[in-house]
């Protein structure tokens, strides 16, 4: 599953980010794998989406979160 694909109030671990322009400044922000990460607002348009990571919240444009894979937490029920 992908970063993009969640909804507002959902919340996952990152499980790999893709290879791409972005990468170096996500992980520097937190986005690293088995970080929890939540969708925290979405644009009325849908782009771009805010989260929250280890503390950090920013935005995303959502083909960048899009290269972030996620999972949900076994158990876990989300918005």
């Amino acid at each position: 599953m992908k970063l993009s694909d969640l909804k507002q109030g959902q919340e996952a671990i990152i499980t790999e980010i893709e290879d791409s322009s972005v990468t170096e400044q996500l992980m520097e922000m937190g986005c690293l794998p088995g970080e929890l990460v939540v969708i925290e607002n979405v644009a009325p348009m849908g782009d771009p989406i805010a989260i929250s990571v280890v503390g950090y919240k920013f935005s995303l444009r959502k083909a960048d979160a899009a290269k972030v894979e996620v999972k949900i937490p076994a158990g876990y029920t989300n918005a």
